[in-house]
């Protein structure tokens, strides 16, 4: 199926009470996902119903194994569902890209989604500003896209390592290049799967003052999965992942 067949008038959203005030970017319905182990089903995500706001930080907690990374790999569609249905809003109307075709899914990502790994999966053989600049290449950009990976390194306080390798960087550097990396684009939607996992806490509370403040000063939707507990005085939403189900604690205002 074509991919404006699978687009929905934006005015058909639907937010669910609690949510009503702000348009979501991010809608999960019914939302599954099981795996086959040893001749038995083993069931990760349990039938979620959930809404992301646009412009808001939801912070995502649960145990190791609770399904956090593979929520968001189903969000992202790097992964799909064993039912139900992602939509996410790209300008006036919102995608189905759990009805798209792995292509599809692909080219909606690049223009749509940033991601933030915890093990930075940055490109040894390229610097930092190839690394950061791929991106753009990828969807065909121009000067103005090689500019503004320049501009977020000089952000992240990397202007002067444009030519370093990852290899020469320290683990906060280049989780700060992979944060630039995951913006540069100017997607909607950043996706961050433990983010400070791999460093020491200064560091890590280094990357994720610099994450929110880049997120949060260009109006994006942020939804990160974490063990840090000290992340969610910070949060619009804070969601917890128990048993396959996404509950709700009430997060800033």
């Amino acid at each position: 199926m074509a991919l404006e067949t699978k687009r929905v008038a934006a005015s058909t959203l639907s937010n669910g009470a609690a949510q009503a005030e702000v348009a979501p970017l991010v809608r999960l319905h019914n939302l599954s996902k099981s795996y086959r182990e040893a001749g038995q089903d083993h069931l990760v995500l349990a039938s979620i119903d959930w809404n992301f706001p646009v412009g808001q930080f939801s912070c995502l907690f649960g145990k190791s194994g609770s399904g956090k990374s593979t929520l968001l790999n189903l969000i992202s569609g790097i992964d799909q569902p064993s039912g139900g249905q992602v939509f996410i809003r790209e300008g006036d109307a919102e995608v189905e890209i759990t009805g798209l075709s792995d292509r599809e899914r692909t080219l909606f990502r690049r223009r749509n989604i940033g991601i933030v790994f915890q093990f930075f999966n940055l490109i040894p053989t390229l610097t930092v500003l190839e690394n950061v600049s791929l991106p753009i290449e990828l969807a065909g950009s121009d000067r103005k896209g090689h500019r503004r990976a320049a501009t977020l390194l000089e952000r992240v306080g990397l202007g002067d390592r444009l030519d370093s390798y990852p290899d020469k960087l320290s683990g906060g550097e280049q989780q700060r290049v992979a944060i630039a990396r995951a913006l540069v684009h100017d997607p909607a939607l950043i996706l961050a799967d433990e983010p400070t996992g791999n460093l020491d806490e200064g560091t890590g509370d280094t990357v994720l003052d610099l994450l929110l403040e880049l997120s949060r000063d260009a109006g994006k939707t942020l939804i990160m999965a974490t063990h840090d507990a000290d992340i969610a005085h910070h949060a619009n939403q804070v969601l917890y992942l128990e048993h396959g189900k996404l509950v709700s604690h009430r997060g800033r205002d």
